[in-house]
């Protein structure tokens, strides 16, 4: 009785309509009344994901809400939301036992005041690079900065902002990320080569970034009393970063930082065993919006594929292609528009790679300069959507609405204008 999962409708427009369904009451109504928090993003997804069950044809009501299901306990999805779950665990009980303040305050004695933003973001690109996942390196460095933004007085959106695009640094750059692996292996180039005309495309707009924050950071002030260091409290964040940059799988680092934080909690009478039992479970619970978002999002994206919205984009956006600038700009956009329709740039790339492979083997495109441009743009959409993982898991462990980050996102937007200008310039010259 259930229909099959790889069966896909026709080629059609309508099926995108759920998506500006979702933007039109999340984003622009969000807009209109000048007021973030309006509307909830849950009560978005729940309107949107009811109307793409609705619209889709051929399907009787028991199978739609199948498939719909389907969508929702996607392996990726799943494995995102025990990330949230140990994620919360982790940050709460952190905070608890008093990681976060001595972190801060360690960060805060190391950088003079006029690097904190420029420290940040390097430590955030530095991280990413490490571990080869956004969403691992959000979760780490987004507390402290919130501490930090606490104590400095910088908006909390902006230092957010700065975390997030540090850490799409090394998503789109990183040998250990899915992104790079998906975009080598579906291009079929080596690693290295590609990694070599990414960086000199990317590392121009960090470097540019960098400088931005360099003179944003001039007027900062930190505390001139800045609290005495706890050296032992330090040691969660310590273990958490350095498991992560030895390449340990994300659940298994935030494990091991759970039980570390518990041992010195208790040890240095943080809290007691209870106490710990229940920070652990409040940061559960408060991750409680973010997974129905993730379920509710993964449900909606598959309607949206199923009823053929991806294959409708890639029909429309290869039909005039006739020279190497278009074939490079038609990759650029499929895996931008399927990665809008996907919230997930390694699902993008997995699913426009094919094509772009296609598309750069009848222009003789550079397969490292076409693995490039899958990653860069892919990752340009995931650091700037508001419904994507690292922006809603951001935005959680700050209490802010993902919205108020998105106009200070300085780095994936330079990303996109820099990667944008190597297509319409042809630079690198070698590999173009």
């Amino acid at each position: 009785m259930h229909t099959n999962n790889t069966t896909v409708n026709k080629p059609s427009l309508w099926a995108l309509s759920p998506l500006f369904v979702f933007l039109c009451l999340y984003l622009v109504t969000s807009l209109v009344v000048n007021d973030f928090y309006k509307v909830p993003i849950t009560v978005a997804f729940l309107v949107s994901s009811v109307y793409a069950i609705l619209i889709t044809k051929g399907l009787n009501l028991n199978d739609r809400i199948y498939h719909f299901s389907m969508g929702a306990s996607n392996k990726n999805i799943m494995l995102m939301i025990w990330i949230f779950i140990l994620a919360g665990a982790f940050a709460q009980s952190a905070k608890a036992m008093g990681a976060i303040d001595a972190t801060v305050n360690l960060t805060l004695t190391i950088l003079p005041d006029n690097l904190l933003l420029a420290g940040i973001f390097i430590a955030a690109c530095f991280i990413s690079l490490s571990i080869g996942t956004s969403v691992g390196t959000i979760v780490a460095l987004t507390p402290v900065a919130v501490g930090i933004a606490e104590k400095t007085g910088v908006a909390l959106p902006f230092m957010v902002a700065i975390v997030v695009g540090g850490a799409f640094f090394g998503d789109n750059l990183s040998f250990i990320s899915d992104t790079t692996i998906a975009a080598t292996r579906t291009q079929g180039c080596v690693m290295r080569d590609k990694f070599k005309v990414n960086s000199m495309i990317v590392i121009p707009a960090a470097l540019f970034v960098l400088i931005i924050y360099i003179f944003e950071g001039i007027s900062v002030q930190a505390p001139a009393q800045i609290q005495q260091i706890e050296w032992i409290k330090v040691i969660p964040y310590l273990v958490v970063l350095g498991t992560a940059i030895a390449g340990l799988n994300v659940t298994l680092v935030l494990l091991l930082g759970i039980a570390v934080t518990g041992i010195i909690g208790l040890f240095t009478s943080g809290f007691d065993f209870f106490g710990w039992f229940g920070a652990m479970g409040n940061g559960i619970t408060g991750m409680g919006e973010l997974i129905i978002i993730t379920l509710m999002a993964g449900g909606m994206l598959e309607m949206i594929r199923y009823n053929g919205g991806i294959a409708y984009i890639i029909e429309k956006l290869t039909k005039h292609v006739n020279s190497k600038r278009a074939a490079e700009l038609s990759i650029a956009a499929l895996v931008s528009i399927a990665n809008l329709c996907t919230a997930n740039n390694t699902i993008a790339v997995i699913t426009i790679g094919p094509i772009a492979k296609d598309i750069a083997d009848k222009f003789h495109l550079d397969k490292r300069k076409s693995a490039s441009i899958l990653d860069t743009f892919s990752c340009l959409i995931q650091g700037i959507i508001p419904y994507g993982a690292q922006m809603l898991i951001a935005a959680e462990l700050a209490s802010i609405s993902p919205l108020s980050i998105i106009r200070y996102l300085y780095y994936p937007v330079t990303m996109g204008i820099f990667a944008l200008l190597a297509i319409l310039f042809r630079y690198p010259k070698r590999y173009s």
